[in-house]
């Protein structure tokens, strides 16, 4: 009778691990499967995701996504998994996302609506102000004095489209060049080839604060607009979408977010030890108390 009992223990554990592999669908089940996740990075993104003297990824976002990673291993009982990398632009980082090539996308995308019918966002874990880097000795001061000049910002950003449909930009005539990636785009403003590049503030100032010369820029003019910036994930994946979002949540609630947030934006950053001093705002610790993917749109007055 023992044996027997035995026998069907055996067989309803088997069973109920059946069912449990079964029940694994999208994401999960893919890297199950593979035995490995692929995170989508970015080369420049101050400091968010970005690489370090030895070409290693690092940042806040890339922090948050290791977390991640820890989740899923513990999930599908995975400790050895596989963490691959994949650098992504502005411009390819959705499709990759949807292709299934990335599995997270640990970058500085805006979460909007429009971005919501390709793919998913992970809840809020920073919320930027879009504004406009420029030379000192330019004299620029304002949205008006942009007037006649080429302004750049980086391909697959919707920034130069925030200044055309800013009350103050919609009678200005300027060229809009694009940068192949953020680096790319400070450096036509160093060396003159813009006037002006407009971008979220905390890649602006990691621009500046790692340039030969930060003395020599500034932020000038109103914010464009205030933006939610999220992890990216692909869309109709509620399985992982919920692990991603139960992490996070945990993270906010137990602190850890705003630790890390310390750590990248009010404390000496890889690779010149050099702080961003960009305070915690009142918005971002209303998210962190409040969790949740709201869109761009919900941010504007």
């Amino acid at each position: 009778m023992k044996k027997h009992h035995l026998l069907l223990a055996l067989v309803a554990g088997l069973v109920v691990q059946t069912a449990n592999a079964q029940a694994l669908d999208g994401t999960l089940k893919k890297i199950k499967d593979s035995n490995s996740i692929t995170l989508g990075i970015r080369e420049s993104s101050f400091p968010l995701s970005y690489l370090d003297a030895s070409q290693k990824p690092i940042g806040y976002h890339i922090d948050i996504c290791n977390a991640i990673v820890d989740a899923v291993k513990a999930k599908l009982a995975l400790p050895k998994l596989e963490v691959k990398t994949q650098a992504v632009t502005s411009q390819n980082r959705i499709p990759l996302v949807v292709n299934g090539t990335v599995d997270l996308e640990c970058g500085s995308t805006t979460n909007n609506l429009d971005r919501q019918k390709q793919v998913a966002f992970a809840p809020t874990t920073y919320i930027t102000q879009v504004r406009i880097a420029v030379k000192k000795a330019s004299g620029i001061k304002t949205l008006e004095q942009l007037h006649g000049k080429p302004i750049v910002t980086s391909t697959g950003t919707t920034s130069v489209q925030l200044i055309r449909a800013n009350e103050k930009g919609k009678n200005l005539d300027f060229k809009e060049v694009y940068g192949k990636d953020h680096a790319d785009s400070f450096l036509m403003l160093e060396q003159d080839r813009a006037a002006a590049f407009v971008l979220d503030d905390n890649l602006l100032m990691g621009e500046i604060a790692n340039s030969k010369a930060p003395q020599d820029y500034e932020l000038v003019g109103e914010p464009l607009s205030t933006e939610p910036i999220a992890i990216m994930l692909r869309k109709d994946d509620p399985q992982f979408k919920g692990l991603v979002t139960a992490t996070i949540n945990s993270m906010a609630k137990n602190g850890t977010l705003t630790k890390l947030y310390n750590k990248w934006f009010e404390s000496p950053i890889p690779p010149k030890n050099l702080k961003l001093n960009l305070p915690l705002s009142a918005a971002l610790k209303d998210a962190f108390a409040n969790p949740n993917d709201k869109p761009a749109e919900s941010y504007k007055k």
